[in-house]
């Protein structure tokens, strides 16, 4: 069962830098937006095991890396491929709209 990586300030270089795609969901406990687009990030974890690595980020513990990537308001999901941004989403958001953009990048 795929599940989801814990990006911390310290280790976000290592995951980003990945050969797979990579989803990050920005998120804080307190996020009503962010609890609603959880499970869908879960279930994305699952079925995209061995083809794309999908994290998560607690801002609040890790504002380093939500200032490096400018993160303003959460939930924000960023697409990385070759550990560029390549696309962006804020807001919570239909599953649909995160597969059209993870399968963009595999």
């Amino acid at each position: 069962m795929g599940k989801t990586v814990e990006i911390t300030d310290s280790n976000y270089s290592e995951i980003l830098n990945s050969d797979k795609p990579v989803l990050v969901d920005f998120w804080a406990e307190w996020c009503g937006p962010c609890k609603m687009i959880k499970p869908i990030v879960e279930q994305l974890a699952e079925e995209y095991e061995g083809k794309a690595i999908i994290a998560q980020v607690d801002v609040d513990s890790n504002p380093e890396v939500a200032v490096k990537y400018g993160i303003r308001s959460i939930p924000t999901l960023l697409f990385f491929k070759n550990g560029e941004v390549v696309a962006k989403q804020i807001g919570a958001v239909p599953k649909s709209v995160l597969v059209k953009k993870l399968e963009a990048q595999l």
